[in-house]
């Protein structure tokens, strides 16, 4: 699928978490590739707003202290708190947007469409879903970081939203805490009903 078919005004493109925790060398969860997600993200939101489509973007925002991070139990070192620089969207990145901030109360903020109580396991929507529903959004094409963890868990959402989703793999790039899990995330996505597209496109 061509860069210049894939949007029109019923599709949003939604650029995942690219932030500089992630993104940049100095970040402090670096996910390796992730300049040439950038790149990628730059180049669809170029054709998303020629084709008349939304643009929409994710962001990590959350407090210095909360379960999700290692310090307090959680998985990960402290990252993307509100407010650092760690937290902005990459300075190299296009934004011509809504950006939707998630985990802002402590909770997994792993999907843009919903985020879950890391001690409860509730989960609360974020306004991703409403925003797109407003624009009469049908269909999605996502990118961004990382596949494994906050990619794959908002196209999974998306889908069970009822809206098609396309994932393309040049503009994702996985943590890979375990080797091959950016794979296996998107074998998942495949097999949840999103369209996986890999390689450069003309």
């Amino acid at each position: 699928m061509a860069t210049e078919t894939r949007y029109d005004p019923t599709t949003a493109l939604v650029v995942v978490d690219v932030q500089h925790d992630f993104a940049h060398p100095d970040g402090s969860l670096t996910v390796p590739g992730a300049d040439g997600v950038v790149a990628v993200a730059n180049r669809e939101v170029a054709a998303a707003e020629a084709a008349g489509a939304t643009v929409a973007y994710t962001q990590d925002w959350h407090p210095p202290s909360t379960p999700h991070f290692v310090t307090e139990g959680g998985t990960w070192p402290v990252h993307c708190v509100a407010g650092t620089w760690g937290a902005e969207l990459v300075g190299t990145l296009v934004v011509r947007g809504p950006v939707v901030r998630k985990g802002t109360g402590g909770e997994d903020g792993y999907s843009g469409f919903t985020v879950r109580d890391p001690r409860s396991g509730a989960e609360h929507p974020t306004e991703l879903a409403g925003l797109l529903r407003e624009a009469g959004v049908e269909r999605l094409v996502v990118v961004g970081l990382a596949t494994d963890y906050c990619v794959k868990e908002t196209v999974l959402d998306a889908l069970r939203e009822g809206l098609a989703t396309t994932v393309l793999t040049e503009g994702v790039a996985p943590v890979d805490l375990e080797p091959g899990d950016g794979e296996r995330a998107l074998a998942a996505m495949a097999e949840a009903g999103a369209e996986v597209v890999g390689g450069a496109t003309p």
